[in-house]
């Protein structure tokens, strides 16, 4: 009964402390943020804060201008916002170069390459904070055109839908030529790109990127035989090029090849890049 008495006693002692041990001391099976007792409040992951807002830019409230370089000359554009997926965009380029005595083969040129277009579009931002667009326009001024004189030094050979002719010593043939790429004024472009010269998170400068075609219709090709002879391999048999039947009609054919050639310059290709600069011209943000 004694040793009863005393168990009984150890248990009513030994009870409560063991309890608040093990309220006191969770296992670490129940440690970490979900534990009991542990603080309600937990940090989120880093990977899952909210991004950085940018609030919307107000219509026509900023203004963009750039500098580059395309295929079809020395570029300048302007544009300005019209909402956060579109800009509205102008375009010039010109571009002159003169080549004066050039002598290859025979056959010495003095010719002009003149390059002067204008145009606008409207630049389509499916996601309004990156740089990817597509945009439709048109080219309402065209006056892309090479032109050139060609004298044939005599003794040299021209070939005229694939009949041979010798320009004579004594009378050497002269001509001149030109291509027009502007048969379709005004004309449709479409182009796709990178950059935004009105970037949607801030920061004045971009470095846009551009490429496409514009659809400037058939070249036209004009060539002429204005003076000299055509004389046979040997310089002899030698006949007026203005007025012999037999010329024209080779160059004529000759004409109609070229054309062919040179069709797929109906869709004359526009790849441009350059720097931008933009600023605001009144309040820009909406909150």
């Amino acid at each position: 009964m004694k040793r009863t008495a005393l168990f009984l006693a150890f248990l009513l002692t030994a009870a409560p402390l063991a309890l608040k041990a093990q309220t006191t001391y969770p296992s670490a099976q129940n440690e970490g943020p979900y534990a009991l007792g542990a603080p309600t409040e937990r940090v989120l992951p880093a990977q899952i804060l909210p991004k950085k807002i940018h609030p919307p830019l107000k219509p026509l409230s900023r203004i963009a201008v750039s500098g580059g370089v395309s295929t079809m000359g020395i570029n300048v554009q302007a544009a300005t916002n019209l909402n956060k997926h579109l800009n509205l965009r102008g375009t010039g380029n010109m571009f002159n170069y003169n080549v004066n005595n050039i002598s290859v083969s025979g056959f010495n040129v003095n010719g002009t390459v003149k390059l002067a277009t204008a145009g606008a579009g409207v630049d389509f931002y499916p996601f309004a904070y990156h740089g990817f667009r597509l945009t439709p326009g048109v080219l309402f001024y065209n006056k892309n055109a090479v032109s050139a004189n060609v004298a044939v030094t005599g003794g040299t050979k021209l070939s005229l839908n694939g009949i041979d002719y010798y320009s004579s010593t004594i009378n050497p043939i002269l001509g001149t030529g030109s291509v027009g790429l502007h048969s379709q004024n005004p004309a449709f472009t479409m182009t796709t790109g990178w950059g935004n010269m009105i970037g949607r998170k801030g920061g004045p400068w971009s470095f846009p990127f551009e490429i496409g075609a514009a659809m400037v219709g058939t070249p036209v090709i004009a060539l002429g035989l204005t003076s000299g002879e055509a004389c046979d391999v040997n310089g002899l048999n030698c006949v007026d090029v203005t007025t012999d039947p037999t010329v024209n009609d080779n160059l004529q054919a000759q004409i109609a090849k070229y054309k062919k050639d040179l069709d797929p310059l109906k869709y004359y290709p526009i790849l441009s890049f350059g720097v931008s600069y933009n600023f605001k011209i009144r309040s820009d943000r909406t909150m």
